[in-house]
């Protein structure tokens, strides 16, 4: 047994982007303490070691992808020259002695393998991301066309263009288009690009987990790690993407990437060959499956592990810690325990910790007892590493520890090398105990959704990072990744405010963890730590809620993950894939809500504000969580009451969403009751899935489903019936009986309810209810109408029937307009731009990116007094009734709009009176100014006056509208 473990020094907690030297586009800094400047040494010694070992193990590469101009003269296959068959496999010979495969594994599964020296021995990855290729035999053929050959699968066409050799893939009708290479796949000799043409309105959706938005239309993404962990680097990339035409590809390769979603799409690897595996389907989910079948279906993760985790440093008393060797209950590792007994008194529901980390931590014999000591508290053990796995085996099976974290300083740069770090860690756990794999890691790529959870890197606790969060860890469903996280609030940085905020979203995702180690110690009044029992009232309890409410959405939450596990369909979903033919779900005018499952809509409040706007509900009924307030949708609500407590949450008409009783971790009591929360709307049913939690058993097929039917009106009042069946399948632990509660969302009262056609009682209070076995009670108080039914322990299948209620009325969303694109806008005018030193183009005050901003000139000669302009084209006629205004968001404070006027106009030389003018406050702060609406399809902002008479300048991070299209 290791005392400690041998530090390597390099921390995962890298400095975020240095500051540039101040200038006029800035406000003052201040000089940085003694404390400050020896983190910064540090850091630099920790960059300059992770430099060395990248290179020392060949990732000091790892990046984006050279620009064109800095690359050979490309090369392309030429014509085809000849075309042969052998099985499944068809090879194509082409002018300049290139070759291709096309090898079709399933009628809507191909590889498609290009070979510039026509050797196929060059195979990086082999087998490793696309570990299943065999489906049994496949009826393919092939014609010669004339201009190309055809390879015909009964669900689609793939074409072989002869003169040059170019690729494009058909519908089973050799009509309708799928893709198409716009021109010939190139390479130059240390990278291949593949061109693809783009549709008039066609969607992309992947690339790992990208850090901001999910719709890629219009974007360059890198498919390649930095470590760095900002917007829009990719924290765990995978080179897989798909699109709206109906198809995806991961590209076989270990090497990085770009993707560029552009007109043409181009398609870019750091390799000298083109490897890549193709899936077609009607549907995005359908996508999901085929990918999933080949690289690996979504891991099933313990019971446990969709609990809130914690990670930290108890082991402060040694002396290769990097951080506070003074820490308070953290001197060695047994002190985790008295974290957790704080837990438990606190009533706060949490499930395991990571109580060292590598970084110099390391951990104090004797870890079994600590482990012990955790578990006997309702908490499973994991451990971080920098340095490797080489106590795994004794670790898991004579300690007893359960999970792993992969940190950077070990698995360096991502792509193979850390990959395989996760693999082992995999096999660390599942071959020295009958545990199931729980491995967090910051690097993955294809494939790893069957092994671990992916996380956001050393993020800051700001509502900037927050924003970017919700559909940074919601697009990586789209690739395949069910388990995606973030630390909560951060590891840098946060408040009681963003650490509440965070957590409540994050308790709809099935993993996620909070980082109380790296984070100051009690930085302001009531915030302890990030530990969630830490924060002084009320943000202490708002934690217990949504930590509360998971636990008992845990059986909802468990199921959603096993169809993932089963169809690659990730339980935090983006709205298109459950509203694929609406067009507002497809983009990222929804980027910051989600669906959980397929029942929960959940927008965050991701800003310093109580009322949330712009939240997008879909068709169909949605109900207000916390007031049972029914709406019907598509329509944009704004000026959603929001306090701090409160979580913007709808749930779906016809959902039926399993619940189990109040507990603080799996396993502290047995599910006695099962209670069903259903929202009755037409016709629905539910699969509960269950199994042990814990093992691997489920494997082999040791689980249990119930269905749950339900029939109610689609309006109005009728008869609303729950059909329970009886549960099939067992597994070690299966109740052989159960108590059952319904818990019907309904407007009315019920003549009678019945089960299995035997009257239930009916109760006079919630309490007289509450303490009866079995009856019902209707409490019209409780959101807007709740009809409680017990119907007492049963074995098997049974019928609850309410006759004479009623379902919600679905009322309007309330009239108002909603954000106008800005993907359509297009800059016509600015009477001054910063290009030169800081880039502060026009075009970034509308680019949707807030860390980009327009600031007008600075570094040439006298810049222009004020007033500026800029003038947009927003690409189509809208009735404009609200502007935004965000400030830069760089630090800078310089450049903030005073007084200010707008215009909305049908022409760019008559523009009118304008629609608002004022004077916005001198502070970071986003604003919202209401205008007298006006149709037009051009915008002028102009500033009068600069905010604080800083100097003659403005500057803008973005401008919004919102409005209404108009004819």
């Amino acid at each position: 047994m290791r005392l400690t473990r041998v530090s390597t020094g390099i921390r995962n907690h890298l400095p975020p982007r240095g500051r540039r030297p101040l200038d006029p586009g800035r406000a003052g800094g201040r000089r940085a303490g003694p404390r400050a400047r020896c983190r910064t040494r540090r850091r630099a010694r920790v960059a300059a070691l992770l430099a060395a070992a990248l290179t020392v193990a060949g990732l000091a590469a790892a990046g984006p992808a050279a620009p064109a101009s800095t690359a050979a003269p490309a090369a392309t296959a030429g014509d085809v020259t000849g075309f042969t068959r052998s099985g499944n496999t068809f090879t194509v010979t082409a002018s300049s002695g290139a070759k291709a495969r096309v090898v079709i594994a399933r009628a809507d599964i191909f590889r498609l393998w290009l070979s510039p020296d026509g050797a196929f021995t060059d195979d990086p990855a082999g087998s490793v991301l696309a570990p299943t290729t065999d489906f049994g035999p496949v009826d393919a053929t092939f014609t010669d066309a004339g201009t190309y050959y055809r390879i015909t699968t009964g669900a689609l066409n793939i074409r072989v263009n002869k003169a040059p050799l170019r690729f494009s893939v058909y519908r089973a009708d050799n009509t309708t288009p799928v893709w198409q290479e716009s021109r010939p796949t190139s390479w130059t000799g240390t990278r291949t690009t593949q061109y693809l043409a783009r549709g008039a309105d066609e969607q992309f959706y992947g690339t790992g987990l990208r850090l901001g938005e999910w719709a890629l239309r219009g974007k360059t993404v890198p498919v390649a790690v930095d470590n760095t962990w900002r917007e829009n680097d990719n924290a765990s990339p995978a080179p897989f993407y798909m699109s709206t035409n109906g198809y995806g590809v991961m590209r076989n390769t270990w090497a990085p990437g770009s993707y560029g979603f552009n007109a043409p799409t181009t398609l870019t690897h750091d390799e000298n060959r083109f490897d890549g595996w193709y899936f077609t389907g009607a549907s995005l989910k359908s996508v999901l499956g085929a990918y999933t079948d080949v690289s690996g279906k979504p891991f099933m993760a313990p019971l446990w592990g969709f609990e809130l985790g914690n990670a930290d440093c108890f082991n402060a008393s040694n002396p290769e810690y990097q951080g506070d060797h003074d820490r308070p209950r953290h001197q060695t590792t047994p002190d985790v325990a008295g974290y957790a007994a704080d837990a438990r008194a606190a009533d706060m529901p949490s499930g395991w910790f990571l109580p060292n980390d590598g970084y110099g931590c390391g951990y104090t014999a004797p870890l079994k007892s600590t482990v012990d000591a955790l578990k006997a508290k309702g908490f499973q053990t994991g451990l971080w590493t920098s340095t490797g796995l080489g106590s795994i085996a004794d670790e898991v099976a004579r300690a007893g520890t359960r999970g792993v974290k992969t940190d950077v300083a070990w698995i360096g740069g991502g792509y193979e090398y850390a990959f395989n770090g996760v693999q082992q860690a995999v096999d660390g756990i599942e071959k020295n105990s009958d545990a199931r794999r729980f491995v967090w890691t910051v690097d993955g790529w294809a494939g790893t959704q069957r092994n671990a959870v992916v996380w956001t890197g050393d993020t800051h606790g700001t509502w900037d990072d927050m924003r970017w969060h919700v559909p940074a860890i919601t697009g990586a469903g789209l690739s395949g990744l069910n388990y995606a996280s973030g630390d909560v609030d951060g590891i840098f940085g946060g408040s009681p405010e963003t650490y509440t905020r965070d957590l409540q979203w994050k308790a709809f995702t099935p993993a996620f963890m909070t980082m109380s180690g790296w984070g100051a110690t009690n930085p302001q009044a009531g915030y302890q730590d990030k530990q969630p029992w830490r924060f002084a009232e009320p943000y202490r309890s708002i934690n217990r809620t949504y930590l509360q409410l998971k636990m008992r959405l845990m059986p909802y939450l468990y199921t959603m993950s096993r169809v993932a596990h089963e169809s690659g369909v990730p339980s935090t979903r983006a709205m298109v894939l459950e509203y694929p033919d609406d067009p507002v779900a497809r983009g990222n005018l929804t980027s910051g809500q989600f669906m959980a499952g397929d029942s929960f809509l959940v927008a965050p409040v991701v800003s310093d504000t109580a009322v949330r706007d712009g939240i997008y509900l879909p068709a169909g009924t949605w109900t207000d969580y916390w007031t049972g307030r029914t709406y019907a949708g598509p329509g944009w609500l704004n000026g959603y009451q929001a306090p701090l407590d409160t979580l913007p949450l709808f749930v779906k008409g016809g959902a039926i969403v399993p619940m189990w009783p109040r507990m603080n971790h799996s396993g502290e009591k047995p599910v006695s009751t099962l209670t069903y929360d259903i929202h009755p709307r037409g016709n629905s049913s539910f699969s509960l899935y269950e199994d042990d939690g814990l093992t691997r058993a489920h494997e082999s097929g040791a689980f249990s489903r119930q269905r749950v039917a339900v029939t109610a009106p689609t309006t109005g009042a009728g008869t609303v019936t729950v059909s329970v069946g009886a549960p099939t399948g067992d597994y070690t632990g299966k109740p052989a009986s159960r108590g059952y509660e319904l818990s019907l969302h309904v407007a009315s009262a019920p003549g009678a309810v019945t089960a299995d056609g035997a009257a239930l009682t009916r109760l006079a209070s919630k309490s007289a209810y509450e303490a009866a076995a079995t009856g019902w009670f209707f409490d019209p108080a409780d959101r807007a109408g709740v009809l409680w039914v017990k119907t007492g322990t049963k074995p098997g299948a049974f019928t609850v029937s309410a006759t004479g209620t009623s379902v919600p009325e679905a009322g309007p969303v309330p009239a108002s307009s909603a954000p106008v694109p800005q993907s359509a806008w297009t800059l016509l005018s600015a009477d001054s731009q910063e290009s030169a030193a800081e880039n502060g183009a026009a075009r970034n005050a509308f680019d949707g990116n807030p860390g980009t901003l327009w600031h007008t000139a600075w570094s040439g000669s006298a810049p222009a007094p004020p007033p500026h302009e800029i003038r947009i084209d927003l690409g189509a006629r809208y009735r404009v009734d609200g502007l935004g205004y965000l400030p830069r968001q760089d630090g800078g404070v310089n450049g903030r709009v005073g007084g200010y006027e707008v215009y909305v106009s049908d022409s760019t030389t008559d523009w009118g009176a304008p629609v608002a003018s004022g004077t916005l406050a001198d502070t970071a702060a986003a604003k919202t100014v209401a205008l007298s609406a006006k149709t037009g399809r051009y915008l002028r902002f102009k500033a009068l006056t600069e905010a604080g008479g800083r100097g003659p300048w403005t500057s803008a991070a973005e401008l919004t509208l919102a409005g209404r299209p108009a004819p």
